[in-house]
């Protein structure tokens, strides 16, 4: 919801794909290579019918599109196969674009200052990534694969204060949620640990799966670390409509970061 009310005020237009389907990206991969190409190109061969950028706000997602993406531009038999059992003939002409690519390289971040009407001054945020955004450099092509920074741009854009911290592309396990869940809670604990120590007020994410993972799998005897997805402190600043509504789609109350600032 805030990712749409932020691309509408800064004049985008989304189309979802019609009959689209889930890409695979969790697990596909671990039952066959082939399905795991198949299922993204799918997507790609519907939006390669409307030729626009295809946008994607998950990164999980998206790097599954462009792992599909590079077979099908390098040709041979994988980009052959994946033709026939999709049924389409890949043009290369569907731009694959990461959300954050969008607001950063696309949009800029000019355009987004000028939408700030309540500047999030004196809120310290650890912009996290996870492992799947900007990684593997070669297919992803995104930022920097150590040590990104476009999350943190957009934060100082808004008035916030991104923290510098190591764990910004850690792996949060979300993949491995329900069979390993144990070692997720591990996973994400340490995360948030460190964005404490980092100085960190909240997490801000750039995908949904890892929103809600580090949501929803806090175990301190403290209050949780509030997670934001990164177009919903945008919609903040930028004064939108709405942000109720996203609120109570959290499990950790996200206003506690934001009382004291009087942000909310």
């Amino acid at each position: 919801m805030s990712c749409e009310a932020v691309l509408r005020a800064l004049g985008v237009e989304l189309l979802e794909i019609e009959d689209w389907n889930c890409c695979g990206a969790a697990a596909a991969h671990s039952l066959s290579r082939l399905l795991s190409l198949c299922l993204p190109a799918r997507n790609i061969a519907k939006s390669q019918q409307r030729e626009f950028p295809l946008v994607v706000p998950c990164a999980g997602c998206f790097n599954n599109l462009k792992k599909a993406e590079k077979a099908l531009k390098e040709g041979g038999e994988s980009a052959r196969q994946i033709e026939e059992i999709v049924g389409f003939s890949y043009q290369g002409s569907t731009e694959i674009l990461a959300l954050i690519d969008v607001v950063v390289n696309r949009i800029g971040l000019e355009k987004v200052r000028e939408k700030v009407v309540r500047p999030l001054s004196g809120l310290k945020v650890a912009s996290y990534y996870g492992c799947a955004l900007v990684r593997n450099p070669k297919i992803t092509q995104l930022d920097d694969p150590e040590n990104p920074v476009y999350m943190d741009r957009v934060m100082e854009v808004l008035g916030a204060a991104p923290v510098s911290w190591s764990y910004k592309t850690e792996c949060c396990g979300a993949d491995l949620a329900l069979t390993h869940g144990d070692r997720v809670v591990e996973m994400v604990n340490r995360i948030v640990e460190m964005a404490r120590e980092a100085g960190a007020d909240c997490i801000a994410c750039s995908c949904g799966l890892c929103q809600a993972n580090l949501d929803m799998r806090q175990t301190f005897e403290t209050e949780g670390l509030p997670v934001f997805y990164f177009t919903e402190l945008m919609g903040l600043a930028m004064g939108l409509e709405g942000e109720k509504k996203w609120w109570k789609k959290h499990l950790i109350d996200p206003t506690r970061s934001l009382r004291g600032l009087n942000l909310t």
